[in-house]
């Protein structure tokens, strides 16, 4: 008996609910863009087109607190995700290479663990375990922070690229004599690397953007970026917080579609 496929698009109300999700996804963020280029110093009035706030930015009286949480921001990022990434890519190998043993769910439990709890309570956990063991709270253990957050989002692609790929390359190169660290680094690694650029930069940005871990395992007089912003919000929204908030997303878009696009091409591969 056929079976007629399954189209979603044939329900009533479906492109409605479409377009309202999109809406309250998407519409904030497009006023916001829309007024960074205000000239004027109103958050609602439009006085014309202008970059002065994007201008303000660089040499405006807050400039300085911004290039410096920037600075932490983009550090702390390219930290974290070089460690959390070199983890992911270690455990992957583990996991999807090293056949079945005792602790393998355990492991891959462990790993997922930070996408299924709540970002608030691994803010608070990680906070009282500095405390607990007298780790004095700054740059340093916003990144540890940030490599345990960050872990599951490199090691997805990773994992994904390298259950992709046949064992038969391996065992091509060890029939060639190539020993089991010349397999991995000169096969195995070139071929998952689309997925391990893919994981890194998804790391990249999950540690640029966050907030509430940042806020949680930060040092007196430490910032990032999302914390700088959320500190000038709180004293009232500036037309240039809208310039700063534009760019920051601007810049995740730019590495998400990065991400995509590289695992765009791993597929095509």
């Amino acid at each position: 008996m056929a079976t007629k496929n399954f189209d979603l698009r044939s329900y009533k109300g479906f492109r409605f609910l479409t377009i309202l999700c999109l809406v309250i996804l998407y519409a904030p963020l497009v006023i916001v863009t829309i007024y960074s280029f205000n000239d004027s110093k109103s958050i609602t009035i439009w006085e014309g087109f202008s970059f002065r706030w994007y201008i303000d930015m660089f040499s405006g009286p807050e400039s300085a607190k911004f290039k410096l949480a920037a600075w932490n921001s983009f550090v702390i990022a390219i930290a974290a995700a070089t460690i959390a990434t070199t983890i992911a890519t270690l455990s992957a190998t583990s996991l999807v290479r090293g056949g079945m043993f005792r602790t393998r769910t355990l492991s891959l439990g462990l790993i997922s663990l930070p996408l299924m709890v709540p970002e608030i309570v691994t803010a608070v956990a990680t906070l009282i375990f500095f405390n607990t063991i007298g780790f004095d709270r700054g740059l340093l253990t916003i990144v540890i922070a940030h490599i345990v957050f960050c872990i599951p989002f490199a090691y997805l692609p990773i994992a994904a690229r390298m259950q992709g790929i046949e064992d038969s390359y391996e065992q091509a190169a060890q029939d060639l004599y190539a020993s089991k660290f010349q397999t991995f680094t000169k096969i195995l690694m070139p071929l998952m690397m689309p997925g391990i650029i893919s994981g890194f930069l998804l790391a990249f940005i999950v540690s640029l953007d966050d907030f509430i871990i940042t806020n949680f395992v930060k040092g007196a007089g430490v910032e990032t970026l999302p914390t700088a912003i959320f500190g000038s919000v709180k004293q009232g929204i500036k037309p240039n917080i809208m310039a700063i908030s534009t760019a920051l997303l601007a810049v995740s878009v730019m590495f998400v579609t990065l991400s995509y696009f590289v695992s765009k091409s791993e597929q095509k591969d």
